[in-house]
């Protein structure tokens, strides 16, 4: 049994984190059992990052990295009919999900506006995580950004980075079902972890607003909902 280890879920989500959702949407997708464990403590994690999961006796972190494994240890065959040019797109896309990651983070644990209703959400819906828990990982967070880049460039910038980055997602799904047409990839996965973090949470930030007008988009996130949603068990 694999056992998965995310960050807390949120908004209906089976992980507030892109990278643990991508890797949900990747097990539910290919039908692989797992058991999902919610933490906030990374100190046991591979690099101190979540997600990372527990296959037999191999621990692996970094989202990439694990899909890759179970595509290898279990020889799935959902990127196998995927041409070199489509590859390469694959490759983009993930790139630019990295790059659009850190305008999530920082929509939510920096920017003043948003801050107080991700904080008081979190909060609600787990009682067992405490305000101090939470302000420590934002001080933690300012100084990611800081130290990434993001985090010195004005707010109106920051946030041009991300919609730039969703309508190269938006251009590219175009009126698909999925990226590459009507059969999901493990890239399709990455998109799964990002699209509904954005758009199923109420913080209505410049890039929910932007993911809310792009039919294909939220089209996309409806009939991905149960690959991300959390299970009833959780």
């Amino acid at each position: 049994m694999i056992t998965l280890y995310t960050y807390p879920y949120l908004y209906g989500l089976a992980d507030n984190n892109p990278y643990g959702l991508k890797v949900v949407a990747f097990l539910r997708l290919c039908g692989l059992s797992y058991r999902q464990e919610h933490i906030i403590d990374v100190h046991d994690a591979p690099r101190g990052q979540l997600p990372y999961i527990l296959d037999g006796s191999t621990v692996i972190g970094d989202s990439d990295l694990i899909i890759a494994h179970l595509i290898r240890q279990h020889r799935l065959p959902i990127d196998g009919d995927l041409s070199e040019a489509e590859r390469r797109i694959d490759h983009m896309i993930r790139r630019t999900l990295d790059d659009l990651y850190w305008v999530m983070s920082y929509s939510r644990w920096s920017d003043p506006r948003f801050w107080p209703l991700f904080r008081d959400q979190l909060l609600n819906t787990h009682p067992d995580i405490t305000e101090a828990l939470l302000e420590a990982a934002r001080q933690y967070n300012l100084k990611r950004y800081h130290f990434q880049g993001i985090g010195r460039y004005e707010t109106d910038q920051i946030y041009s980075r991300g919609l730039t980055d969703l309508e190269v997602v938006a251009g590219t799904l175009a009126d698909r079902p999925f990226l590459f047409g009507a059969t999901p990839h493990s890239i399709d996965t990455a998109l799964m972890g990002f699209l509904p973090n954005i758009y199923r949470y109420e913080i209505d930030t410049p890039l929910r607003a932007f993911v809310a007008a792009q039919p294909n988009l939220t089209d996309f996130c409806r009939r991905t909902a149960p690959l991300v949603s959390l299970a009833p068990s959780a």
